[in-house]
């Protein structure tokens, strides 16, 4: 008899977003219940190799494996095996992720398996273990992950970008939240400082000065923008901002729709001055 469970649950994100969080293995002790720790032992852009440790089982035991796991995300498809079987002779996993709406992900997971004759449970006990702790798992899954859509992001939670100027932070975006129409951030600008011109080809971007006075050029045509003020940029206009006040300036930005990738949501017409194009 070989082992073969299906279960599967719909989750209130977006497919994209729902891959991202089920698929970072280092954090899956945040995401799961059952894993104390994940040790990578080798890894490339579409497959890893880890170590899975659980928590202790209610005889106090310790459980731990070595799994391969690789993905395409063309056809939101993972598979992985265990590389230490234990006392499985095999374990083969299949991971399918499917789209149901802007904001609605199906993740199924597929497994076939058999055990070692002298394993502590046959394979129809195995059967009916994992059938039972899939289903809490991928509740808690649910769980989780629709509560990070709801996370509240502050300037410091994420990194700082100052490839085109300024401390450029992207506060709610795909990555962050799931995100799935757009996203937005802010920019702090010194006395005198500025974001280099660029322009995007599938986005308008809105604009909002929170504190300080701007210079924005708009196909260089020069607008002042001052504090409470905003300005609506549209999709292949390029743009450069200036602060001409005295003080520090803080500005709110929005973006929508997504490009289709993140490198093809900002195009580049000149260097920043401090960096010479680097």
């Amino acid at each position: 008899m070989i082992g073969h469970t299906d279960n599967a649950i719909e989750i209130d994100a977006p497919i994209g977003f729902v891959w991202d969080q089920t698929n970072d293995v280092q954090a899956w002790p945040e995401l799961f219940s059952e894993y104390a720790k994940v040790e990578v032992l080798a890894g490339s852009d579409d497959s890893v190799t880890f170590r899975l440790t659980m928590h202790p089982d209610e005889r106090d035991r310790v459980w731990s494996w070595v799994s391969e796991r690789s993905w395409d995300r063309d056809t939101w498809t993972v598979r992985a095996r265990r590389v230490e079987t234990g006392p499985f002779e095999f374990m083969n996993i299949t991971w399918v992720y499917e789209e149901l709406g802007p904001d609605r992900t199906r993740m199924r997971w597929v497994q076939d398996f058999h055990m070692r004759p002298e394993a502590p449970v046959d394979t129809r006990g195995m059967t009916d273990r994992i059938n039972a702790g899939s289903a809490i798992q991928m509740s808690l899954i649910k769980e989780r992950v629709e509560r990070r859509r709801r996370r509240v992001v502050g300037f410091h939670d994420v990194p700082s970008n100052t490839r085109r100027g300024g401390d450029l932070r992207t506060l709610v975006s795909p990555a962050t939240c799931g995100s799935s129409s757009g996203f937005c951030g802010a920019v702090r600008l010194a006395p005198g400082e500025g974001v280099s011109e660029h322009y995007h080809p599938y986005s308008e971007e809105y604009v909002f000065v929170a504190t300080g006075t701007l210079r924005v050029d708009l196909d260089g045509e020069p607008l002042t923008v001052g504090a409470e003020q905003a300005l609506l940029v549209p999709r292949h206009v390029r743009h450069r901002l200036t602060n001409v006040g005295e003080d520090d300036a803080l500005v709110v930005f929005q973006l929508s729709p997504l490009a289709p990738r993140p490198e093809l949501g900002h195009v580049d017409t000149e260097p920043h001055p401090e960096r010479g194009g680097t």
